[in-house]
């Protein structure tokens, strides 16, 4: 039941992040899914044991995927997908209690919260530059205008 209730935050997070960022709301519901679909990896990863930059990258991958193909499919900037679906797994807490605890002297907690952060942004980064290295052929099989249409 958590599962299903963090699923749904993340949605809920997605699209909210998306009417902020000013995406068109003809793609809040292509957001929320990929939003959804990337803490769903992200989750599943994190309940079979993988360390949280693991299961970041892999995550980001999959998110990464959905955002070139519904870009491709719509026709429009990678970004609106992209920014908005990564919003889920950007490690804004991670980074929270990193200054909390060195606000409190506890340096040795804020090093490894710190430290296991930029981890998980690194891994973020490397899941986007992986995929954006893929050709864009490849995301053309979803085009609408795809001559085996």
């Amino acid at each position: 039941m958590r599962f299903l209730i963090e699923i749904a935050a993340a949605v809920t997070g997605t699209v909210s992040f998306s009417l902020l960022f000013g995406v068109p709301t003809q793609y809040y519901p292509y957001c929320g899914f990929i939003g959804g679909v990337g803490w769903f990896v992200y989750s599943l990863l994190a309940l079979k044991g993988c360390s949280a930059p693991v299961a970041s990258l892999f995550a980001t991958v999959m998110v990464i995927l959905l955002s070139r193909s519904f870009a491709v499919r719509e026709q429009c900037p990678v970004t609106i997908f992209l920014i908005s679906g990564i919003f889920p797994l950007v490690p804004g807490a991670g980074l929270y209690w990193t200054t909390y605890y060195i606000v409190m002297n506890k340096l040795d907690l804020a090093l490894q919260t710190g430290f296991t952060s930029l981890k998980i942004a690194v891994a973020i980064v490397m899941g986007i530059v992986f995929v954006f290295e893929l050709p864009q052929r490849i995301f053309r099989v979803f085009s609408p205008k795809h001559p085996n249409r």
